[in-house]
């Protein structure tokens, strides 16, 4: 039972108690001019009634997709999931379960774990899966990082078409395990495979693409690859587990590393977060990827049982020798994109891609009837495009006063690419309807110069 001191006789047995004369003589480590010298500003408390309204007030105050029709995209997706992936990781021994150490008392949520690392390999055409990452940058560095320890070499080489905030861990992951990080440029939204050609060298261990790419674009990954193998360079790519439902999977590429960000795979976008990552790899690098894999067995009696193995990254077996330092999965994050993806089963995630595809082109399409605005670039896409926009007002606040007009109008490009001024990146999932998109088109119209209001 835990105890507070109440009374000033308390608070001076206590300090007597560990040598201190006083309260302050416990923040004596702190500056003082990093201390408050006054009370907080705080009102009056509130009764629970009174609570419950204040923080209801709060809430109304955000403005979410239940209120907001989403076009905007980048990496967080407003796709749809069934009723039953919250039912299911719902359930208490889901939600409560943290690492399954004692497989003779989680053999459900071992089971879930194996499944989708089963479901994952199935999706990429990669030979194993690791039981999650954080999300789809960590792990692209970590995939990045594990070929460097592979192939012995010190330099990698990123697509700039590939996300910015990955290519932002992975800068962070090099600069700390002194690897040097090339970047390769793009043409007409994808990556230029004679810039990549020219950025590898014989220091290279691997690299890095997106597919479909952060602009939305399907990248040439058999061009690609073919450039990376031709050089004996290992490589990386970070793909959209719902655009795999329509196309083939990395793996059939020669890929060594498949990545991603399991987000759309029944997760809310959730305010970015939490992410699920993914990664798949092939079977030589099975002592050497990071995060931990759930085994199928049977006992001594012929029964099927599930377990944890290869952990070679745990730090409560062998710190030393880990392969890496990432210390946890997104377990119940992964169950719902095991949920997700039964749920829909192959034709059903073909479905879904297949629906994007379909609504995105037609976005697209309407799109490009407005005059001040033009495609960005000509490569396919799934579900996700860059437009740009004929108007000397910045792109950020043309998508402030689309939120007055009821839309998450998209992502001004030129945030993280100097070089595309006043582009847009929509996104179109299966969840937006032919009327949503022509109101979201007739709104861009009449906030856009020579439109209609």
């Amino acid at each position: 039972m835990s105890y507070t001191p109440h009374t000033p006789e308390d608070r001076a047995a206590m300090l007597e108690a560990i040598g201190a004369a006083s309260v302050s003589d416990l923040f004596a480590d702190i500056p003082t001019s990093a201390r408050l010298q006054s009370p907080l500003r705080l009102p009056g408390p509130l009764s629970e009634m009174e609570l419950q309204q204040h923080m209801r007030g709060l809430a109304h105050q955000n403005l979410d997709t239940g209120k907001l029709v989403c076009f905007l995209g980048a990496g967080v997706y407003d796709h749809f999931a069934p009723a039953v992936v919250d039912a299911v990781i719902s359930r208490g021994e889901f939600a409560t379960s943290y690492t399954p150490y004692q497989p003779e008392l989680s053999q459900g949520m071992l089971q879930s774990i194996y499944e989708f690392q089963s479901l994952i390999c199935g999706l990429t055409a990669m030979d194993m899966a690791n039981a999650s990452m954080y999300d789809g940058a960590t792990a692209m560095a970590e995939a990045a990082l594990m070929l460097c320890a592979v192939t012995g070499r010190n330099e990698v080489v990123v697509s700039r078409a590939v996300h910015p905030h990955y290519r932002q861990v992975l800068r962070t992951y090099c600069d700390a395990s002194a690897v040097n990080l090339v970047e390769c440029g793009f043409s007409d939204g994808r990556t230029d495979s004679a810039s990549l050609a020219h950025s590898v060298s014989d220091r290279t261990a691997c690299v890095a693409i997106q597919y479909p790419n952060f602009f939305g674009c399907v990248e040439d990954l058999a061009a690609l690859t073919d450039v990376a193998q031709r050089h004996g360079v290992r490589s990386v790519v970070a793909a959209d587990p719902v655009a795999l439902g329509l196309l083939r999977p990395p793996g059939e590429f020669g890929v060594d590393v498949v990545v991603g960000e399991g987000q759309g795979l029944g997760a809310p976008m959730g305010y970015g977060g939490p992410l699920l990552g993914f990664f798949a790899c092939k079977s030589e690098y099975q002592r050497r990827f990071p995060g931990r894999i759930v085994g199928l067995t049977h006992d001594s009696e012929g029964r099927r049982g599930f377990t944890m193995t290869l952990r070679t990254r745990e730090q409560d077996i062998r710190r030393e020798k880990a392969t890496s330092n990432i210390c946890t999965n997104e377990a119940l994050v992964a169950l719902a994109a095991t949920v997700h993806l039964c749920a829909l089963g192959p034709r059903g995630l073909r479905d879904a891609a297949t629906l994007c595809l379909q609504k995105a082109h037609y976005a697209h399409d309407r799109m490009a009837e407005l005059p001040a605005l033009r495609p960005s670039f000509p490569a396919p896409f799934v579900k996700e495009f860059a437009v740009a926009v004929d108007t000397r007002r910045p792109v950020r606040d043309l998508c402030r006063s689309m939120v007055g007009r009821g839309f998450l109008a998209g992502y001004p490009l030129d945030e993280a690419y100097p070089e595309l001024p006043n582009h847009l990146l929509v996104a179109v999932t299966e969840r937006r309807t032919r009327d949503e998109i022509d109101a979201f088109v007739q709104a861009l119209n009449a906030e856009l110069p020579g439109g209609a209001s």
